[in-house]
């Protein structure tokens, strides 16, 4: 790994030296773990002209399922405690005699830019943008073998959750239970808050579960992901509780569908990104919902849930192949519930069998 991990940081240093930084500071979590394998608390990534860096405000504890650290990439532990890694960094940067540093101001506060800029004056700071989010985009086959067996956990702790008893059992129990088996089957963790919606409330995008029960009839949302070696996945799905559907639910169900599988359809290497979006949106606008949609279809993941690219109406770029993205439709009617149907799917070429669909989960309408 540690070759991957040197290809991408030389990548970023052409981007970094074709803007005139000969040095680049990295502070963004997620992205010092996509460039050295590991992002322990308050760690900064320096790329400086003679030696890249580790620099950590206290001794890392690499003991995370979740690390797998470049070992030819040499740590700096910063000297005492509470020490500021990002400060240390600017200071040996200035050591090896840079005079222009390229820095995240996008996830840097205003008084930490100001305290770097202090810490070594003579250094001119000058902004790197998204680009290690823009080397993210594209994943290489072991990141998508790591989102695939994430899926494979979270489509079996769906699995058995629909095998047991819902009917009287609270959204916040549920949501409990799903995060518990995620980890019991191998999952570092949950790769959000586990959403579980019930009645009225499901179908609506990022609902927090309470502790309203299940009741018979109830359409439930159930959206989740497991987190593997770092990387994100996720899934949504929506049954009926107890009875056959009520005809309204499964017209709005059969809805819900076409537009996510029109989504599904659209990812194609070459793709606009807003194009995906308008496929699936159309299903929903023409058949009268467009005040009930989301604000987008769908979304890349990896190392975060929610990366680039964003499949909105808006949206700018095309899509690549070897890129995870969610499709995620769906509609809320306030005081009735809806439907909301998740997959996440890796971009293919048609050559290659087409979009990758990483969760297999039925999108059959179940009655529970």
């Amino acid at each position: 790994m540690s070759e991957v991990y040197a290809v991408r940081r030389t990548r970023l240093r052409e981007c970094c030296n074709a803007g005139g930084s000969a040095a680049a500071l990295v502070s963004r979590p997620a992205n010092v773990r996509y460039l050295a394998g590991t992002a322990p608390e308050g760690a900064v990534l320096l790329l400086g002209r003679t030696e890249d860096l580790l620099v950590c405000a206290g001794p890392p504890d690499d003991r995370s399922p979740q690390n797998h650290p470049d070992e030819s990439l040499r740590v700096h532990v910063v000297p005492g405690t509470g020490g500021d890694a990002a400060l240390a960094a600017a200071a040996l940067a200035a050591g090896q005699g840079v005079d222009s540093l390229a820095v995240e101001e996008h996830h840097l506060t205003v008084t930490r830019h100001r305290a770097i800029r202090d810490a070594a004056p003579r250094l001119r700071l000058a902004g790197i943008g998204c680009a290690v989010e823009q080397l993210r985009i594209v994943k290489d086959e072991e990141e998508i073998s790591c989102l695939r067996i994430g899926a494979e956990i979270t489509d079996q702790a769906l699995g058995e959750l629909l095998e047991s008893i819902l009917v009287g059992r609270t959204e916040r129990h549920l949501a409990l239970e799903l995060e518990r088996r995620l980890v019991d089957h191998g999952a570092d963790g949950p790769a959000f808050p586990t959403s579980v919606a019930t009645g009225p409330n499901a179908g609506r995008p990022g609902h927090r579960p309470t502790d309203r029960r299940v009741e018979e009839g109830d359409f439930l949302s159930v959206c989740l992901g497991a987190t593997y070696r770092g990387y994100r996945c996720e899934i949504g799905r929506t049954f009926v509780i107890g009875t056959a559907p009520a005809d309204w639910q499964i017209e709005l169900y059969d809805l819900v569908f076409s537009a996510q599988r029109a989504g599904r359809e659209s990812l194609v290497p070459g793709a606009a990104c807003r194009d995906v979006d308008r496929a699936a949106r159309q299903v929903l606008d023409s058949a009268g919902y467009a005040e009930a949609l989301p604000v987008l279809t769908g979304h890349g993941v990896g190392l975060e849930i929610d990366e680039d690219p964003q499949l909105t109406p808006s949206a700018m770029g095309k899509l690549d192949a070897c890129v995870p993205v969610t499709v995620e439709p769906g509609v809320h009617l306030p005081g009735r519930g809806g439907v909301r149907i998740d997959d996440t799917l890796v971009v293919r070429p048609e050559a290659d069998g087409g979009p990758e669909l990483l969760t297999i989960t039925t999108k059959e309408l179940l009655a529970l």
